[in-house]
C-alpha cells in the first residue's frame, strides 16, 4: 500500500503574506494576526532542578571534562548568550570540541550571531549544526544561511519572543553554555569584573534558569562568593576555567560616536520635533534608542529639549550606551534599565550606579509575563532596511534578499512605545527604503507611527491624533505615498528579488506566530 503524503495547504497572515500550514524542520505553521491577537492566560514551563549535596564540587579541570559530564547527544538544542558579540570565543570553542566528538544534528539556540562565528558554517556544512534559533544574525552565517546551507530552516525570534519560547517550553534547551565574564567555584556569575568584561547579562537569564543543564564558562575564576551577582548558583550546574571567553575588542567599543553626517543629522533633528510636538516628552517620560550615530544624534537632540525645559524623565532602556549614561548623570532621566551594554562607559556605569538597573530579556521584551519593560515605553527610536506604503518595516534582509539582521528589540520596543519612530535615509545605495512591498516583514506596521527622512515625515494613517498635532507644525508631512513617489524619481523603481520557493528561515513575530519566511536566493 502507498502512503499518501498530505499535501501542503497555503495559508495567509493578517497582513496577506502567504505561508505554507506545514513547514519541514518547524512543523505546524501559526500564521500571524495582530500584535495583539495573542494576549491573555499564558502558563510556563515548570523547571527540573537536580539537587547537590554539601561536598560537591563544581569546577570542572577542563571543557572536556565537562562535555564528559553533560553527555551531549545527537539531535540536543544547546544554546549561547551574546553579549560578547563579535568578540566572542565561546560558541566556537564549544563546537569544535563538540564536533571533534563526532556529534551531529545540533540545534544552536543563540541570541544572536556575529561574523566572529563564521565557524559555524563548516559545521552547518558537514551537518553538526542542522537548526539555528537567533534574535539576530550577521556575517558568513547569514549569508551561508540565505544560500541554504542549513538542514532545517533558521528560527528567526525577537528579544522578546526568544524569552518567552524559552520560559513556555517552545524552545527547550539541553544544555546552556553561559560565557562568564567573572564566575566563583559555586557557579554564581557577573558580566562586570575581570578582563571579558561586558557588562549586564540580559540575555542570558532564561536559558540559565530553564536550561536542563547549565555551565558557566569563565576566564576570571574567583573565590566565593563573588560580587556582584547576576545569575545565581542556583541554576548552575557547573564551572569550567579557560584561558579566553573572549576578545574586549570585539565585545565593546571605547566611545560609541554621535553621526557627523549632515543628512543624519537633519533626520535626528526632525525626529525630535516630532517628539517634542507629540506632548510625550514631559516629567516622567520613558525612551529608549540604538546605538547607530543617527539614533544617538536623536537622543542629543532630545537632551537640549530635556534640558532647555527642565524635564526629568522615568527612565530609558534597551542596550545601553554612554550617551544615554550622561544623560542619567546629567539628570535627564531618573534611571537606567540596561538589558546589554554597547560600550565601556556602560559598562562601568552599571558597575558603579545604582540607579543603573539590570533587566532580563524576559523583563525587557516577552509579551506573556505579567508586563514587559517595553509596555512602559513612551517613545521608542526604530532603524529600517526597508518600509513598505503599509508602514511594515524589514531589518531582517537587506536590499539582495540575503539575512543581514534580524529583529532582535526591534518588534517588541514597536509594540510596547506609545510612540514608535522610524528614522532613516529616503534613499540608501541608491535604492529607495519605501517599497510597495517589504522584502521581509520583521515588524507590522500597525506598530509604526511615524516615517523621519531628510525629505519628509509620514504619519501612519492609524494616528489621527499625531496626525493632528503635527499638521499644525511646520514640519515636512507627506504621505507615505508621496515619500515612495520622491524617491523612485531619483532612483527609479528596483527590480524585485528573485528568490526560489525553498523556505531558509522562519521569521517569529515575538508571540510565537510566524510573520513571515526568508526564501533562498538565486
Amino acid at each position: 500500500m502507498i502512503n499518501k503524503i498530505k499535501p501542503i495547504k497555503m495559508i495567509k497572515t493578517i497582513l496577506g503574506r502567504e505561508l505554507p500550514d506545514y513547514i519541514e524542520g518547524y512543523g505546524v505553521v501559526k500564521p500571524f494576526q495582530g500584535a495583539f491577537s495573542d494576549v491573555g492566560q499564558k502558563s510556563r514551563k515548570a523547571v527540573s532542578l537536580s539537587s547537590v549535596p554539601p561536598n560537591e564540587r563544581k569546577v570542572l579541570k577542563n571543557l572536556a571534562e565537562a562535555l564528559d559530564k553533560l553527555k551531549i547527544r545527537d539531535g540536543m538544542t544547546i544554546s549561547f548568550h551574546h553579549h560578547l558579540r563579535n568578540g566572542d570565543h565561546v560558541l566556537n570553542m564549544v563546537l569544535d570540541a563538540l564536533a571533534k566528538r563526532g556529534i551531529k544534528d545540533l540545534t544552536i539556540a543563540a541570541s544572536s550571531i556575529f561574523p566572529i562565528h563564521a565557524p559555524l558554517v563548516e559545521h552547518m556544512e558537514n551537518e553538526v549544526v542542522t537548526g539555528l534559533v537567533a534574535n539576530y544574525i550577521s556575517g558568513p552565517v547569514a549569508v551561508a544561511l540565505s544560500q541554504g546551507k542549513l538542514k532545517k530552516p533558521a528560527i528567526m525570534q525577537t528579544h522578546g519572543g526568544r524569552a518567552r519560547a524559552i520560559e513556555s517550553g517552545d524552545l527547550p534547551i539541553d544544555v546552556a553554555f553561559l560565557a562568564a565574564p567573572t564566575a566563583d567555584t559555586y557557579g554564581n556569575i557577573n558580566g562586570v569584573h575581570g578582563k571579558s568584561a561586558c557588562g549586564t547579562l540580559g540575555y542570558a537569564v532564561s536559558d540559565a534558569e530553564y536550561a536542563a543543564k547549565t555551565i558557566a564558562i569563565t576566564d576570571n575564576l574567583v573565590p566565593y562568593p563573588a560580587c556582584p551577582i547576576e545569575i545565581n548558583q542556583i541554576f548552575v550546574d557547573y564551572v569550567v576555567e579557560v584561558e579566553s571567553i573572549g576578545d574586549p575588542k570585539g565585545i565593546v567599543s571605547g566611545t560609541t560616536k554621535i553621526t557627523k553626517d549632515p543628512v543624519a543629522l537633519r533626520i535626528a533633528k526632525l525626529a525630535a520635533e516630532v517628539m517634542e510636538s507629540s506632548g510625550l516628552v514631559k516629567d516622567g517620560m520613558s525612551f529608549q534608542t540604538g546605538a547607530g550615530g543617527t539614533s544617538l544624534a536623536v537622543a542629543a537632540e532630545l537632551a537640549k529639549i530635556m534640558k532647555r525645559d527642565g524635564v526629568v524623565g522615568s527612565f530609558a532602556a534597551g542596550g545601553i550606551t554612554g550617551y544615554l549614561v550622561e544623560m542619567l548623570e546629567e539628570g535627564l532621566f531618573r534611571s537606567l534599565f540596561d538589558v546589554q551594554c554597547f560600550d565601556l562607559k556602560a559598562i562601568e556605569s552599571y558597575r558603579d550606579n545604582a540607579r543603573h538597573q539590570f533587566m532580563s530579556a524576559s523583563m525587557y521584551g516577552n509579551p506573556h509575563t505579567k508586563g514587559a519593560v517595553v509596555n512602559n515605553l513612551d517613545i521608542m527610536i526604530l532603524g529600517a532596511t526597508e518600509i513598505d506604503t503599509d508602514f511594515n518595516v524589514n531589518v531582517t534582509t537587506g536590499s539582495n534578499g540575503v539575512i543581514m539582521g534580524g529583529s532582535g528589540g526591534h518588534s517588541d520596543t514597536a509594540a510596547g512605545a506609545k510612540l514608535a519612530i522610524v528614522v532613516t535615509n529616503l534613499m540608501k545605495a541608491r535604492l529607495p527604503i519605501i517599497k510597495d512591498k517589504v522584502t521581509t516583514i520583521t515588524t507590522p506596521g500597525e506598530n509604526v507611527d511615524v516615517i523621519v527622512t531628510e525629505r519628509g515625515i509620514a504619519i501612519n494613517p492609524r494616528r489621527t491624533d499625531l496626525l493632528d498635532k503635527l499638521s499644525k507644525t511646520k514640519l515636512p508631512l507627506m504621505s507615505i505615498d508621496e515619500l515612495k513617489s520622491v524617491a523612485e524619481k531619483i532612483t527609479g523603481v528596483p527590480k524585485a528579488i528573485e528568490t526560489s520557493e525553498e523556505i531558509v528561515a522562519i521569521v517569529e513575530y515575538r508571540d510565537g506566530s510566524v510573520i513571515d519566511v526568508v526564501r533562498k536566493v538565486l
